[in-house]
């Protein structure tokens, strides 16, 4: 299992998110760092604090799913950030997150990453990452947001963990396209351009990201199947609209907009 060194992660944090990084906590066990930062009173708006891990045993995805990895396979972290006020469109804040994290690991040598809508990494058409955004209100209109990610660093070969993907056929490592670098700086990088992300959309929202989408989108034109609450839907990733839904170009009905849903690729539950 990994130790994690705070002090490696504050001198990998660099930029405007070293400056604002106020609490971090690193645990050698933790049931989920997300859960973790929830239970806090939140950072100051502007600032942003971090909870991580090498070793988490009950860490949450979308829709009540759970993010496993074998003990110190991987890096778990979160961070809570506060904007002064709602900022629109606030549940589209993951897709800028995601493009975040890739661009903080092809920084690191990681390349061939792209964006599943959409909250999923994915390298060699395999889960490389789950992020998950949790949302508190504040007083005075403020709102703190928790974002959780969990990157596969090195599976140690696990067969049976290979094997398990809710919406892909296998899942992957950061080894498998690269040589790691170290936790600490895998984690400073994310929380360089987490804070960066956070920053940008509160000034422009998704417009900070959306011409670099199309570039990173796994799902552009793959089959995809899509389980709704009140349908399930079939059809070809077609982008992303201005406010972060998932287009959809259906063989019946043309383009659908999807807010809400379970995607996985044709064939994947065969």
């Amino acid at each position: 299992m990994t130790n994690l060194d705070a002090d490696a992660i504050r001198r990998f944090t660099t930029g405007v998110a070293g400056d604002r990084l106020g609490d971090l906590s690193v645990f050698a066990e933790i049931d989920s760092t997300n859960s973790y930062l929830m239970q806090m009173s939140g950072p100051a708006p502007g600032e942003m604090d971090v909870a991580v891990t090498s070793n988490q045993t009950a860490g949450r995805g979308r829709h009540g799913k759970t993010w496993q990895a074998p003990p110190g396979s991987g890096l778990c972290l979160s961070a809570a950030y506060t904007f002064a006020s709602r900022p629109e469109n606030l549940p589209a804040l993951t897709l800028a997150l995601g493009v975040g994290a890739i661009t903080a690991l092809e920084e690191l040598g990681a390349y061939g990453i792209e964006v599943k809508w959409p909250n999923d990494l994915v390298a060699l058409d395999g889960k490389l990452c789950g992020i998950l955004t949790e949302v508190q209100s504040r007083a005075g209109g403020a709102v703190t947001v928790v974002t959780g990610i969990g990157v596969n660093i090195d599976l140690q070969d696990d067969p049976d963990f290979a094997a398990k993907s809710d919406w892909a056929r296998q899942v992957v490592d950061l080894k498998s396209i690269c040589t790691p670098p170290s936790h600490e700086q895998i984690a400073g990088a994310l929380l360089t351009h987490f804070m960066q992300a956070f920053l940008e959309y509160e000034k422009t929202g998704l417009a900070a990201i959306s011409h670099r989408w199309s570039l990173y989108d796994w799902l552009l034109g793959r089959e995809v199947v899509i389980d709704t609450a009140t349908a399930q839907i079939t059809g070809v990733g077609a982008g992303i609209a201005e406010d972060g839904a998932l287009l959809i170009d259906t063989p019946d009905s043309g383009i659908k907009q999807i807010t809400s849903g379970t995607v996985v690729l044709a064939g994947a539950r065969d």
